[in-house]
């Protein structure tokens, strides 16, 4: 029940009302007496309640109470003001005042010589509109802080309390921190911490952990020695619960040099770290590990804490039963690993514990344990080992099956670190790291996804991880990571698939999965490729010669040639090379020729299949019995004089055209007579076994299933023999060339005069073989009459069985030729040491065995029209 009183003229007329309705209307009138008394109702109305509140709400209570704000009688502006440091905590009445615009005249009830009161409430009323951001700002652009500020020296500890309230909300923002610092606001902030009140001094103290986030505010605190109050609460156990806001604070403090010095030099870095080991408070323990994290990360503050033996401390804390602690001092360590010492230091302290903690049942333990061994293992063989002696290569390879992606990045880490040692990545091998892997590189975090990658780069450097790795089907999404977007990801990925590319079989099945089109791609823009893509792409096109030469036209040296390779011709950029296989399962056609280098020998197949027709390639048997006979005619014929000299079926008295015979040994001179006498017996031995090793070889005697191998190639197999009993004895490499170039035109058709070129009917002979195999690939050895790419195409794949390097380039218009590099005796000694070695082109064509000097006239007429 309300009682009101109205004096009409001079006769008192009092009122009374029991509905809140009523009294919302008395604020409209006119009488001071009226208004104080309605507005001292609704205080203890609102008093009792949110309903309350909400109900003057409804009533439009709040309107007619702005204005009262501002009244002239100063009982009516309290108690109006008293009114909203009530309602101000129903968020309708914050979002209606907002809407009002009343914070000016909140903000004037905090003038001085308002009533202590009205400071109390109007602070109540700016504390809770100051929890909301548009407030926020209203307040701080109507000048609210500096009043605010000033109040933090009233007599009044609820003003005090209001009012730091308010600042703590609104420090939040920047803006109001830097006016902070202009308003120097520290010391009256430090006087509260001596307050008799908790609750002022946790203000105080959460307020001081939020503005020295800013150095600044760092600054102004340590010349007001703030530090020396801060270490007071920490040793005063009576103040136990305003330890863990207290750490919050040093911990900003201990950011900058100066700080940690000055609280080294008076002896307080020693309490806090005895007092972070020693406090059986977990919260406490947490925020001294913190405050040692964020000093940690200042080079000279490591320096310090190493000096003062910080890593005791954080060990111990590695211990505790809360997890919370155990988080905070792996996350320290992990800061303190910049430290070269405190690296070491861990090396028998710190590591067996955290290989501990990657066992809990917590897996954010997992992820801050993982991070710190992350940080101590890289560039650390030492504490690499240390890990792995720990038994630590289990739980982090079952941590790489955790649902926490920064866990997996980090185990990751720590294996990839540990992998850099030999003894140390076969033990990771031998925990299945490959299979396990495979579940990070699907990831769709780009964090473990590069990890991931860098992992498989560092433990699939031997062919059994590589074979591993393909069984468990991860080089689907390895070869997935090269399309990323994220560049990191792609330059481990592309690292990644550079290593696996080691080994043939691994590398065709990157090729088949899509590898090389991926990497093709990605190096064609300039902002997606790195130089692991290209040389993954290289180290991909290394084990599919085949392919390099069509898209490159270049073998180089190291490109080693063996059986099966196969010259398409040059393909254009994203075609597909087809695989031998089904060329070879192909009619022939009006196409260029396809090359084979193939010196391998089959089984010969069942009896019953040995008469069948010579269909082609893999489509049935052919004894091309035939062909070999035309061909070994022409070998008789045209036999160059190096088959004289290893048991060759092949008889020839005649000598080199270059009158030096540098093939022949003593031994072979002196056996000629016994040559002449086995000789016809020995070409039939030959002829029996180029029968045998024609013929395709099958899977199983009797057996329906046929497995494809490519077409052998008895002549080229004869040729590797001869070169190899030849010309591999030679000692000077340049006469090796020279004698292995008339070799191989000897076997393509001879020496070509330049002007007779043209009418070396090479077309119409590689035709016919075309017709005989009834394929469009053709073996090496078949060719008898070649041309510049024929030539050069044999040289290589004989020069790299014998250990010549060379390299085979394409050249337009059928041209090719392989490049050698040669001292030149002719300028040794000229200036007093061995000159640079030079290129040489090898003529194979016009005058066999000639070496032209690369880019000479000569040169350059050989291999361009």
């Amino acid at each position: 029940m309300v009682a009101l009183v109205r004096t009409i003229l001079f006769d008192p007329l009092i009122i009374e009302s029991k509905k809140a309705a009523t009294v919302v209307l008395m604020l409209n009138s006119p009488e001071e007496e009226i208004l104080a008394k309605a507005c001292e109702a609704i205080y203890k109305f609102a008093l009792k309640g949110e309903e309350n509140k909400t109900t003057l709400l409804e009533l439009g209570a709040v309107e007619p109470l702005t204005k009262l704000l501002t009244h002239e009688d100063k009982i009516v502006r309290r108690n109006a003001t008293m009114i909203f440091g009530i309602l101000a905590s129903n968020n309708d009445v914050k979002k209606l005042l907002r809407e009002l615009d009343v914070m000016n005249s909140v903000i004037a009830q905090l003038a001085p010589e308002e009533e202590v009161v009205i400071h109390e409430f109007a602070s109540l009323c700016l504390a809770n509109m100051s929890a909301e951001y548009t407030s926020k700002v209203q307040i701080f652009e109507h000048g609210g802080l500096e009043p605010l500020i000033r109040l933090l020296s009233s007599p009044d500890p609820d003003v005090k309390k209001n009012s730091m309230e308010c600042i703590y909300n609104l420090v939040q923002d920047f803006q109001c921190r830097a006016k902070l610092q202009e308003l120097n606001a520290i010391p009256p902030i430090l006087d509260l911490l001596k307050s008799e009140y908790p609750v002022i001094q946790l203000l105080a103290l959460k307020t001081l952990g939020v503005i020295t986030n800013d150095k600044e505010s760092r600054i102004m605190l340590r010349d007001n020695q703030g530090l020396d109050h801060l270490i007071k609460i920490l040793e005063t156990k009576e103040l136990n619960d305003l330890h863990i806001e207290a750490l919050a604070v040093i911990a900003n403090c201990l950011e900058d040099m100066d700080t940690v010095v000055q609280i080294q030099q008076t002896g307080g870095l020693k309490k806090l770290l005895s007092f972070a080991e020693n406090s059986t408070i977990p919260d406490i323990q947490k925020n001294a590990a913190k405050a040692i994290t964020k000093a940690a990360y200042d080079p000279e503050n490591r320096k310090l804490f190493h000096e003062q033996e910080v890593e005791k401390c954080l060990v111990a804390l590695l211990g505790s039963e809360n997890d919370g602690t155990k988080i905070a001092a792996s996350q320290a360590i992990s800061a303190m690993c910049e430290n070269s010492g405190s690296k070491d230091f861990f090396n028998n302290q710190g590591i067996p514990q955290l290989i501990q903690l990657l066992k809990s049942d917590n897996e954010e333990v997992w992820e801050a344990a993982a991070l710190a061994l992350a940080h101590l293992t890289t560039c650390n063989p030492a504490n690499a080992n240390a890990a792995a002696e720990a038994d630590g290569i289990d739980p982090l390879i079952n941590v790489l099956s955790s649902k926490r992606d920064g866990a997996i990045a980090n185990a990751a880490t720590v294996l990839t670190n540990m992998a850099m040692q030999e003894p140390l990545r076969l033990n990771i091998q031998n925990h299945d790291i490959m299979h396990a892997i495979i579940s990070p590189l699907r990831s769709a975090n780009t964090v473990v996804q590069s990890k991931a990658a860098l992992a498989v780069t560092a433990t699939a450097c031997d062919v059994e991880a590589r074979t591993e790795l393909r069984n468990s089907g991860g080089l689907e999404p390895l070869v997935e990571l090269l399309r990323s977007k994220n560049d990191e990801v792609r330059k481990h990925a592309s690292w990644a698939v550079m290593v696996c590319a080691g080994d043939e079989l691994t590398a065709n099945e990157l090729c088949r999965l899509g590898a090389l089109d991926i990497l093709e791609e990605v190096n064609v823009s300039g902002t997606r490729k790195n130089k692991f893509s290209e040389a993954a792409y290289n180290k991909l096109l290394n084990n599919n010669l085949s392919l390099k030469y069509s898209q490159t036209g270049y073998l180089s040296s190291s490109n080693i040639i063996n059986d099966g390779f196969y010259d398409y011709g040059r393909i254009n950029p994203g075609t597909k090379l087809l695989p031998l296989k089904e060329l070879c399962l192909q009619e022939p056609s009006d196409l260029r020729a396809v090359l084979l280098i193939n010196s391998k020998s089959y089984v010969s197949p069942p009896s019953s299949m040995e008469d069948k027709s010579d269909v082609g390639y893999g489509r049935s048997i052919s004894s091309s019995s035939s062909l070999r006979r035309s061909s070994k005619e022409k070998n008789k014929k045209n036999s160059y004089h190096f088959s004289a000299g290893f048991g060759s079926p092949i008889e020839d008295k005649s000598e080199p055209a270059s009158g030096r015979n540098t093939v022949l040994s003593k031994s072979a001179t002196k056996e000629k007579g016994w040559r002449k006498s086995k000789g016809k017996k020995e070409e039939e031995k030959v002829k029996e076994e180029e029968e045998v090793m024609v013929v395709p070889k099958f899977v199983g005697e009797g057996s329906s299933e046929k497995e494809w191998c490519p077409p052998s190639d008895p002549d080229f197999s004869m040729y590797v023999y001869e070169v190899t009993k030849s010309i591999l004895p030679i000692t000077n490499i340049k006469e090796q060339i020279e004698d292995l170039a008339k070799y191989v035109a000897e076997k393509m058709g001879g020496k070509i005069p330049k002007e007779k070129l043209p009418d070396f009917s090479w077309e119409l002979h590689i035709s016919e073989l075309k017709f005989q195999l009834k394929s469009n690939v053709i073996p090496i050895g078949h060719v008898k009459k070649g041309i510049f790419y024929h030539r050069a195409l044999l040289f290589k794949a004989l020069a790299d069985r014998i250990g010549i390097g060379c390299s085979l380039v394409r050249g337009e218009y059928g041209r090719a030729w392989n490049e050698v590099m040669l001292q030149n005796d002719s300028r040794k000694g000229v200036i007093g040491g061995l000159p640079a070695p030079e290129m040489y082109v090898i003529d194979l064509m016009f005058h066999p065995g000639g070496l032209m000097k690369l880019r000479s006239r000569e040169a350059d007429l050989y291999r361009f029209l």
